[in-house]
């Protein structure tokens, strides 16, 4: 037995209405309480009728009623206002710290033990998600409704690492957007040099120079340690002339070239051509972020980001190495990418910042315009049935399944729930 199945019961009140204390006075349970998630009691202002009695206060829930003990709780003043302990088996009975009893409840054979059952079905499988079988038994509403509530969730975690980069950034956002930006820019294979380059490099230090194509990607390049060898074609060696003087203007240090990952991907993915569409991107909106905020629409953010490399780059993918011809665009998908990974993350983090109700709501739907993720997660969704719409829905379950599916937190996902509930009668 464990300590979150019974604190499931209780909260979706799952017990049979004929409820009595281990000293066989009535339980009523008016209201379960709030969850409590911070230390204290599990649940607060809990409104319960023992007895003739109508109490409020905290329920304090346990395997064992000796669990009262073993987590000190007879000795901590901040569960003296606990008015009923609801225990799996009642090994002890249980006092405050001024030796006042607390009635307590044990919860053995006081619910449908098929309910157990399905739970342990669910805990221990070894199934891609412990649900695959009956998830399309759920009804279409209860999904939808779960995937907006699971978004916001998996945005507010997003928000607090966001948050830590504005604090790092003397609480700039036009900085911690474009750190952001330069870490998601990297498309998984480059991400680390990308990232260590946008705190090397400074925005404010790139707006001064946003007029001057040539000097940004000189500053790009240079800094990422792409400039410090000899070439032939003359287009590198004006870049690499244009930074040795601002190197030593503004006492850059430049990368490791070696940090950069050319092997085993496709060559429009090479961070050469993904340097030039990057100091694209600041030449063209100048303040991206104050730009998209300020955006009318989602089609007017799409087009912050289309950009094309330098004419070098038509017929190269790297230095002094010609190839066909074609101009090299940032694509659609790598598009989308930016901005479920950094536009929606950042817009949403500054409108809970800013208690901005309509930015947040603008950050939800660029999601639901844009299109689902295509990865190995969400096609496993679908071959079981889960319908994925749109980008919202994909980035809800990526979320679903690392934060509920693989630990197993069944009883806390309400498709879970509803199938443990449920399971013996229709969904």
């Amino acid at each position: 037995m464990k300590e979150v199945f019974l604190i499931y019961l209780w909260e979706n009140r799952l017990l049979f209405p004929h409820l009595t204390t281990i000293d066989d006075i009535p339980v009523q349970v008016i209201f379960p309480g709030m969850r409590n998630p911070d230390a204290g009691p599990d649940f607060l202002n809990a409104r319960l009728k023992i007895g003739d009695t109508l109490w409020v206060g905290n329920v304090e829930i346990h395997v064992n009623a000796s669990d009262w003990y073993r987590h000190h709780h007879d000795k901590d003043k901040s569960y003296d206002n606990v008015i009923l302990h609801v225990v799996y088996q009642s090994d002890r009975h249980t006092y405050t710290t001024n030796r006042q009893q607390i009635p307590t409840l044990e919860l053995k054979g006081c619910f449908d033990e098929s309910i157990l059952l399905q739970y342990r079905s669910f805990i221990d499988s070894r199934r891609w998600i412990a649900c695959e079988d009956g998830a399309t038994q759920v009804q279409r509403f209860t999904w939808l409704s779960w995937l907006d509530r699971i978004i916001v969730e998996r945005l507010q975690m997003k928000v607090e690492n966001i948050m830590m980069t504005y604090d790092q950034t003397d609480n700039d956002w036009e900085e911690t957007f474009y750190r952001r930006l330069a870490a998601n820019f990297g498309f998984k294979v480059n991400d680390a040099p990308f990232e260590q380059l946008g705190q090397i490099l400074p925005f404010n230090l790139l707006l001064r120079h946003n007029d001057q194509l040539l000097q940004l990607e000189a500053l790009l390049f240079g800094s990422a340690g792409l400039l410090e060898k000899e070439f032939k074609d003359e287009y590198p060696n004006v870049l690499k002339k244009e930074f040795a003087f601002l190197r030593s203007k503004y006492q850059i240090t430049p990368m490791k070239p070696e940090q950069w990952r050319f092997m085993r991907m496709r060559p429009y993915n090479f961070p050469t051509i993904r340097l030039s569409q990057f100091a694209a991107l600041v030449h063209k909106n100048g303040r991206i972020f104050s730009k998209i905020i300020q955006a009318g629409t989602n089609d007017h953010i799409k087009d912050v980001f289309s950009v094309n490399a330098s004419p070098y780059w038509d017929n190269h993918f790297q230095f002094d190495k010609s190839s066909e011809g074609q101009q090299k665009k940032l694509g659609n998908d790598a598009i989308q990418l930016l901005l479920i990974n950094t536009v929606v993350q950042v817009m949403f983090a500054y409108g809970m910042h800013h208690n901005n109700d309509i930015l947040k709501d603008k950050a939800l739907i660029l999601l639901e315009v844009l299109d689902a993720e295509d990865n190995e997660v969400i096609r496993h969704y679908s071959r079981i049935g889960v319908d994925v719409a749109n980008a919202l829905h994909s980035q809800a379950l990526l979320h679903l399944k690392k934060q509920y599916c693989n630990p197993k937190r069944c009883l806390e996902c309400r498709i879970g729930h509803v199938l443990i509930k449920s399971h013996r009668s229709s969904v």
